[in-house]
């Protein structure tokens, strides 16, 4: 058995831990990181190989698009992006609704927006392309963590490759490998769960009208519905579908042919983007609130779904994740300048509790909205359709609702922030 030695070592290569693995490395190309993934990594078929890369798409807010900024993949991605410009919240059989536009806020630039959305495979190809030309990245994949034992001065872990096993020793070890994390389990850490009973179907879909920019928030008495803007393929309009439905009609969807389904879908959006046409590949994923009690440990951080897992009501996964990975990175440029080694407990407690507000309201906010507006029950349907409404004469409520999905709010990691990465990189150096 090799032992190996590093500063970093991520577990989990999806989009959490690919992007925390690159910010690590611009940001602090001084350290040594390795990141391990259970599924191959570099192949010619990759958005067929890692769960994350796959035919979801990720509605990146404008917070998130700050961050990757930072970053030179940012560049690679652009072609990939949709630019929301507009979202338009609405209630299925009620008139109340709100549209936010990112022109009616003072402090966003005209170069920017509410944010953007890109195709899962299309982000994890960009994200493991960057990750191939990183000198201060190793990878190890396929590859599994048998065994992990926290220690006075660092953390193990035993990976293995096949018949083939190796040991690696790191200060700090970041779990990133899902909402079912098996290491998290392996170190005995407690998961508060709420399953809400219901299942996403997630599909690409054409529409005889453009988008415009505007990305749609429906809430239907069957659940919410998303229609996020993609861009345009042979000259079809096309937006991400993501559709929450109860547990007990998966069977029933997965059953519809895709003329059904399409009907199904016009009757609960209407004709907002006039007529659909055609449905890509329907993907069906259950529904639950994950939420580890415990993130992190001396040498050990949890991150991405391993430490939060959501419903996609609001689609704030993921953007809370690089939140995460931002302020995680933010604290330890911070402890590289007095000394700090990046897995003290003193340096992890300082970064929740930077992130401790950011999470709670996030999560808090996601979960609310997802009882409030996944019933047909009548004072639910009262109470959401008056904040609907209210929305529209009060401005204020409206900018801060607005400030809040784009993921702006109360961010201060210097890294998050407009044009930051020269003054990052300044107070590294």
């Amino acid at each position: 058995m090799n032992d190996k030695t590093q500063d970093i070592a991520i577990v989990g290569g999806g989009l959490a831990g690919a992007s925390l693995a690159l910010l690590l490395s611009h940001h602090l190309p001084q350290l040594k990181i390795t990141l391990i993934e259970s599924f191959p990594l570099f192949n010619s078929d990759n958005e067929k190989s890692l769960p994350s890369y796959d035919d979801r798409s990720s509605a990146l807010s404008l917070g998130s698009c700050r961050i990757l900024q930072t970053l030179t993949i940012w560049s690679q991605l652009k072609p990939y992006l949709t630019a929301i410009e507009k979202v338009h919240v609405s209630d299925r059989g009620h008139p109340a609704g709100t549209l936010l536009d990112y022109r009616e806020l003072d402090d966003i630039s005209d170069e920017e927006a509410l944010g953007y959305v890109v195709e899962n495979r299309h982000l994890g190809q960009v994200l493991l392309s960057a990750l191939a030309q990183q000198s201060n990245i190793d990878t190890i994949s396929p590859a599994t963590v048998a065994e992990v034992t926290p220690q006075a001065d660092e953390a193990q872990l035993v990976i293995r490759q096949g018949d083939k096993q190796q040991r690696l020793a790191a200060n700090l070890i970041v779990i990133a490998d899902g909402a079912h994390s098996s290491l998290r389990e392996k170190l005995g850490i407690a998961v508060e769960k709420s399953d809400y009973g219901q299942v996403a179907v997630i599909a690409n879909i054409t529409s005889s009208g453009y988008h415009d920019g505007v990305a749609y928030e429906r809430f239907t008495d069957s659940g919410p519905m998303a229609l996020l803007p993609l861009g345009d393929f042979n000259d079809e309009h096309r937006s991400a579908l993501v559709w929450t439905v109860d547990s007990d009609r998966e069977a029933d969807v997965v059953a519809m042919s895709d003329e059904a389904f399409l009907q199904t879908i016009q009757q609960r959006f209407g004709n907002r983007l006039g007529f659909f046409t055609r449905v890509g590949k329907r993907h069906i994923y259950p529904l639950a609130l994950y939420k580890a009690k415990e993130q992190i440990r001396r040498h050990i951080v949890l991150m991405g779904n391993a430490a939060h897992a959501m419903h996609p009501v609001a689609g704030q996964g993921f953007n809370l994740a690089l939140r995460d990975c931002s302020a995680l990175v933010d604290t330890l440029c911070d402890a590289t300048v007095r000394g700090q080694s990046p897995g003290e407990l003193d340096v992890l407690n300082h970064y929740l509790s930077r992130q401790d507000l950011d999470q709670e309201k996030t999560i808090g906010t996601s979960h609310l909205l997802t009882l409030l507006f996944s019933t047909a029950e009548t004072l639910p349907a009262f109470a959401r359709n008056t904040g609907l409404f209210g929305l529209n004469f009060l401005p204020g409520i409206k900018a801060w609702f607005a400030r809040q999905a784009m993921g702006v709010a109360g961010n201060r990691s210097q890294i998050a922030q407009p044009a930051s990465s020269t003054a990052a990189e300044k107070r590294i150096k």
